[in-house]
C-alpha cells in the first residue's frame, strides 16, 4: 500500500477517534470524570490524560516534544487537549511530515488503537455511573476524513481553551 493511502487511512482513523470521542465525552456529567469502579482503576479523567499522552507520543515521531507525558488537567481542559492533539496529528499527516523510527502501521497498531480502546473504557464507565452513551451504528456514521479532527467541530463552546 502506498504512503498516501496509508496516511489517508490514519487520518480517517483519527476522524473516527474524534467522532467517537465526541459521542463519549459530550454532555458527560462532571462527577463521572473522577468515577472509579474500583480503587486500582483509572478514572475517566486519568484515562483521557493517558490518551493525550499516547497521542502526543504518536505525534512525537513527527514533531519533537520535550515530554510525551502531559500534566493532569481539569476535565474540560483534558477534553479540549484530546481534540487538540487529534487536530495536530491530522495536520502533520496531511502535510506529509516525516515519520521517524516507525511506520504508519506501527502508529495504527500502537497509540491509535490504544486510544480507541480507552474511549471504550470511558464509555463503559459512563454506563456504570448511570449516564450511558446512546448507541450508534458507526458503519454508517457521517465521518469525513479531516473534518472531525478540527477542534471547533466538537469542542464544547463552554470549554475554556488553554
Amino acid at each position: 500500500m502506498e504512503t498516501t493511502t496509508k496516511r489517508y487511512m490514519l487520518r480517517h482513523f483519527l476522524s473516527a477517534l474524534a467522532y467517537r470521542g465526541a459521542n463519549v465525552l459530550r454532555n458527560m456529567p462532571p462527577e463521572i470524570a473522577d468515577f472509579r469502579p474500583s480503587e486500582s482503576v483509572r478514572s475517566p479523567r486519568e484515562i483521557l490524560n493517558h490518551m493525550r499522552g499516547v497521542l502526543i507520543y504518536a505525534h512525537s515521531f513527527m514533531v519533537p516534544y520535550e515530554s510525551t507525558e502531559p500534566p493532569m488537567l481539569a476535565w474540560n481542559a483534558e477534553v479540549f487537549g484530546y481534540f487538540e492533539i487529534l487536530a495536530k496529528l491530522d495536520a502533520s499527516l496531511l502535510n506529509e511530515s516525516s515519520i521517524r523510527d516507525v511506520n504508519e502501521e506501527d502508529l495504527l497498531q500502537g497509540p491509535f488503537a490504544d486510544a480507541m480502546l480507552h474511549l471504550g473504557q470511558i464509555g463503559i464507565f459512563r454506563r456504570m455511573a448511570g449516564s450511558p452513551v446512546a448507541s450508534e451504528n458507526y458503519v454508517f456514521a457521517d465521518i469525513e476524513t479531516g473534518r472531525h479532527t478540527r477542534i471547533e467541530h466538537f469542542a464544547d463552546p463552554g470549554v475554556k481553551r488553554r
